[in-house]
């Protein structure tokens, strides 16, 4: 958006099928940074319109005519803090983070902050840090996950903010640097 001042939607599709010699698995997931570096190797991502969505693995398809975005990089926010997570988010824009969202009470989640005193420190999911803000009484993150408008909130979730990292939200948070 920044560089060109329209949103332009990127495709997921196309990191599923061909991020896999970073290191990812498809459908079966992977992590944030292997994707990133999948972009700075082929030096582009296609859009959504040229590669869309299916759900499932397929043979890559990469079209570099279709690419929208160039990545140079990508940092890692410094590992468990929240306050540099806020930073990261306040001055570039959405996070991705790893999270431990295998309880029920996140995979059921519909309204509130979210908070999870069993939460693991060890993440299994990939979400997107968007926002932060408060209620009346407690600090929250605003995050997008990706199963889709039917879950949460339209698809978002707000989780709590400055309490012990909970869920380790703060644990595995990285942006890609945009060129």
């Amino acid at each position: 958006f920044r560089m060109a001042g329209k949103l332009v939607l990127l495709s997921e599709q196309n990191l599923v099928d061909c991020s896999i010699p970073e290191g990812n698995h498809g459908c079966g997931g992977g992590w944030m940074n292997s994707a990133f570096q999948y972009v700075v190797d082929q030096g582009g991502l296609d859009t959504e319109a040229c590669y869309p969505y299916r759900g499932r693995n397929q043979a890559c398809g990469y079209n570099p005519s279709c690419s929208a975005v160039n990545v140079t990089g990508y940092v890692n926010v410094p590992e468990g803090s929240e306050a540099a997570l806020m930073d990261a988010v306040a001055s570039v824009g959405p996070v991705s983070v790893a999270i431990d969202a295998s309880k029920y009470s996140f995979q059921f989640y519909s309204s509130g902050v979210y908070y999870e005193p069993s939460c693991s420190p060890t993440p299994d999911h990939g979400v997107l840090v968007v926002g932060y803000g408060s209620t009346s009484s407690e600090n929250y993150w605003l995050v997008k996950n990706s199963w889709g408008t039917g879950w949460g909130d339209q698809g978002y979730i707000l989780m709590s903010k400055d309490k012990n990292n909970n869920c380790a939200i703060a644990s595995y948070a990285s942006y890609p640097l945009v060129g």
